[in-house]
């Protein structure tokens, strides 16, 4: 589906201007995480990333399954994808100096990795009936153990940063390795309801598959997205909206919010024929990981190289271009997202050689 790769790629095109303002002091808050419990825009693109993920398993599977790969392949290339993404999310940790005593050890890629192996194993192992059941257990059980299992010196259901469950499993098993002195937004505990994440993609793969008509299957998904959105909202009340902590009411509400943007993707792509505007999204969403990997090499390079002013002084070439590029003309708010955005559309170039010459990078 074309609609899955432009959905797939504006949440990396969002991934790059997020990741990459002109400075960090000058961030709109749209487009900067919510500090703790609530949402931002910004807090909907990881998890989008992770449900289309899920809806890509069931359809990559059936291909292989189709043209007679036996089992045993295809968890071979499970294992391997895996252990590459794993890998390529410590790389990134780690550069340039790699610094192994103190590198952190969860990332984004790393939480790809983990949640594409389960959801792949549940997948493969259960029915769409019970793929359903494991994505509610999980959200269940995330949300048992961080308000009945009590915490060392703070006790049960405290939700601060560093009083909650999965921050204290972080900073015992992975101390020195973490984002924070003392946790990580993508720990150990936050992994297991990225999984169900990941799931609910894997479900809505089974309704996109169904011989339902596309205005019913667009429909399905309204519905279903509407009612995500409800539920994660009422379930916020006890359970607060945390991108950190990827609460349950977290996972739920923005499956809803993702459900409801795919809707939108089919209807414009699919049902009403319109491509072209999107062919950009397209080009991010067929090699999502190689710019994903790239683009986050290049930044960290050039916030590394410095260019010695005219009074002497040292500069990160990054700082160098904002202020003379950007800055000078746009002021240092507009400054900083115009870079984002020239930044991300940089990579566009490259990206559009390897799409044009049907050159796509798969792990």
């Amino acid at each position: 589906m074309v609609s899955l790769d432009v959905f797939r790629g504006i949440a990396i095109a969002g991934m790059l201007v997020v990741n990459n303002p002109g400075s960090w002091s000058y961030v709109y808050p749209p487009l900067a995480h919510a500090e703790w419990h609530g949402w931002t825009p910004t807090d909907l693109i990881f998890p989008f990333f992770l449900f289309i993920m899920g809806v890509a398993i069931p359809l990559a599977l059936g291909r292989r399954l189709a043209r007679g790969d036996a089992r045993r392949a295809i968890w071979r290339h499970v294992v391997r994808r895996t252990f590459i993404l794993f890998a390529l999310g410590l790389f990134l940790n780690g550069f340039p100096h790699f610094d192994l005593p103190r590198i952190r050890i969860p990332g984004v890629l790393q939480r790809i990795a983990l949640c594409y192996f389960f959801a792949t194993l549940i997948v493969m192992k259960a029915k769409a009936r019970w793929q359903a059941f494991a994505a509610l257990a999980l959200l269940a059980a995330y949300w048992a153990m961080l308000t009945l299992v009590p915490v060392p010196g703070y006790g049960a259901g405290v939700l601060t940063p560093e009083g909650n469950l999965a921050a204290y499993v972080d900073a015992r098993l992975l101390r020195g390795h973490l984002y924070r002195p003392t946790w990580d937004p993508e720990g150990i505990l936050s992994t297991i309801p990225a999984i169900a994440t990941t799931l609910f993609g894997a479900l809505t793969a089974h309704w996109l598959t169904s011989p339902r008509t596309a205005r019913e299957k667009v429909l399905g998904l309204i519905g279903a997205g509407i009612v995500g959105v409800a539920l994660g909202h009422a379930w916020d009340l006890w359970f607060p909206i945390n991108k950190n902590l990827w609460t349950s009411s977290y996972a739920v509400f923005t499956g809803g919010m993702a459900l409801l943007l795919l809707a939108a993707c089919f209807w414009i792509v699919e049902m009403r024929g319109f491509r072209r505007p999107f062919i950009p999204f397209v080009i991010f969403g067929t090699n999502p990981i190689a710019v994903f990997v790239l683009s986050g090499l290049a930044a960290r390079a050039i916030a590394m190289s410095k260019i010695v002013r005219p009074d002497g002084t040292a500069i990160s070439l990054k700082a160098y271009l904002y202020e003379n590029l950007f800055a000078s003309w746009a002021g240092p708010w507009k400054g900083s997202l115009f870079f984002a955005l020239a930044y991300t559309g940089v990579w566009l170039a490259p990206m559009a050689l390897l799409y044009r010459k049907r050159i796509f990078i798969k792990l």
